[in-house]
C-alpha cells in the first residue's frame, strides 16, 4: 500500500478515535441540563470526565496536525472553506475547557450556574457542527481548479449535512448517557439507562435515514458493510442499556460510531475533498499529499510515538475506571 493511502487511513482512525472518546464527553456535558436535577448531579456528571476530557481532545490536535503534514492540500482547503464553523468549534472548545477548570474557583451560585451553561452549549455546538462539517466532506463542497473553496457558509446548511448534525449530536448524546449509566451510581444511574434507551431510539431514526442516504448516493460494497455493522451495533446497544448491561450497551455505541465515520471515509475514498463543480477538481489522496520523504518519516514518528500515547491514555482509564455518586461530592458549594 503506498503512504499516501496509509495516511489516509491513519487520519481516518484519528478521526474515529476522537468522536469515540470526545463523543461521550459532548454527551455528558449535554447532559448536564437534560440528566441532572441539581448541582450536586451535575458535579457528578461532571466528574466522570474529569480525569479524561482533555486527554480525549489530544485526538483531534493529532487528526488535524497529521492532516496538515500528510495533506497540506487538504487541510488547507478544509480550514479556509470551513472558516466559520470549524472557528466556532476551536472557540467552543476553548470556552468549554475553562468552564471545566474554572466553575468550582468561586463558591457564588451565578458563578457556577454560568459555566454550567457555557459546559452545556459549548458541548452541544460542537457535536451538531462536526456532524454538519463532515456531511459537506463527504456530499462535496464548491472547489475550483485551483482548490480552492469559492462557496457561501449558507451553502454548508445543505439538507444532508444538516441531517448528520442531528445525528452527531443524538449519537454522542446517547453515547455519553451510556457513558454517565456506566460510571454512576444511585438514581442518577438509573434515570440516565432510562434516557439513554429514549435518545437511543431516537439516535436509530436519525442515524439509519443518514447512513440510507449516504449509501444510496456515494456508497459502495464496503460503506454498506460499515453501515450495517453501524446498525446492527447501535441496535445492540440500545438491547443492552434496556438490559442493565452499561459495559456492553458503551462498548457498542463505540463501534456505532467508529463504523458510522469509517463508513463516511470509506465513501470519500480515493477523494480527499469531492468538488461539487467538477469530478477533475476533486483533491484525492494523490493530488493533496505530501511528498513520499516526508510521509516516510512521519510514518517512523508514528510508530514510534502512538503506541505509547495509547498505552498512557488506557492506564488513565484504568486508574478512574471506578463508578461515582452524589455521596462522593462534599457538601460544600465551593
Amino acid at each position: 500500500m503506498e503512504l499516501h493511502n496509509v495516511w489516509f487511513v491513519l487520519i481516518a482512525v484519528l478521526w474515529i478515535g476522537y468522536f469515540f472518546l470526545e463523543g461521550f464527553d459532548f454527551g455528558i456535558g449535554v447532559l448536564t441540563k437534560l440528566l441532572a436535577r441539581d448541582r450536586s448531579e451535575k458535579r457528578v456528571l461532571i466528574n466522570t470526565i474529569g480525569p479524561v476530557w482533555d486527554g480525549n481532545e489530544v485526538w483531534l490536535l493529532t487528526a488535524g496536525g497529521a492532516t496538515f503534514a500528510a495533506f497540506p492540500d487538504w487541510y488547507a482547503t478544509l480550514f479556509s472553506g470551513f472558516y466559520l464553523p470549524l472557528l466556532i468549534i476551536l472557540v467552543c472548545l476553548i470556552v468549554r475547557g475553562v468552564a471545566f477548570e474554572y466553575r468550582a474557583k468561586r463558591p457564588e451560585e451565578n458563578w457556577q450556574r454560568n459555566w454550567e451553561q457555557a459546559i452545556f452549549w459549548t458541548s452541544l455546538i460542537p457535536a451538531v457542527l462536526w456532524g454538519v462539517a463532515f456531511g459537506n466532506i463527504v456530499r462535496g463542497v464548491a472547489i475550483d481548479a485551483q482548490k480552492e473553496y469559492v462557496g457561501t457558509f449558507g451553502d454548508l446548511l445543505n439538507p444532508y449535512a444538516i441531517l448528520g448534525g442531528l445525528v452527531t449530536l443524538a449519537l454522542f448524546t446517547f453515547h455519553g448517557a451510556v457513558f454517565a449509566a456506566l460510571k454512576t451510581v444511585g438514581d442518577i444511574r438509573v434515570r440516565a439507562r432510562a434516557l439513554a434507551l429514549k435518545v437511543g431510539l431516537a439516535t436509530a431514526v436519525l442515524a439509519l435515514g443518514f447512513l440510507l442516504w449516504t449509501q444510496a448516493d456515494k456508497g459502495g460494497t464496503w460503506s454498506l458493510v460499515a453501515m450495517v455493522v453501524a446498525v446492527a451495533a447501535l441496535v445492540g446497544a440500545i438491547g443492552a442499556i434496556k438490559q442493565g448491561r452499561e459495559g456492553w450497551s458503551f462498548a457498542l455505541s463505540g463501534v456505532t460510531i467508529a463504523a458510522a465515520f469509517a463508513m463516511l471515509f470509506l465513501t470519500l475514498f480515493p477523494n480527499v475533498m469531492p468538488s461539487s463543480l467538477d469530478p477533475a477538481w476533486s483533491l484525492t489522496v494523490t493530488n493533496a499529499s505530501s511528498s513520499p520523504y516526508t510521509l516516510k518519516i512521519m510514518t517512523w514518528l508514528a510508530a514510534i510515538a502512538t503506541p505509547l500515547v495509547l498505552l498512557y491514555q488506557g492506564w488513565t482509564y484504568w486508574v478512574f475506571r471506578k463508578r461515582i455518586g452524589t455521596q462522593h461530592i462534599a457538601d460544600a458549594a465551593h
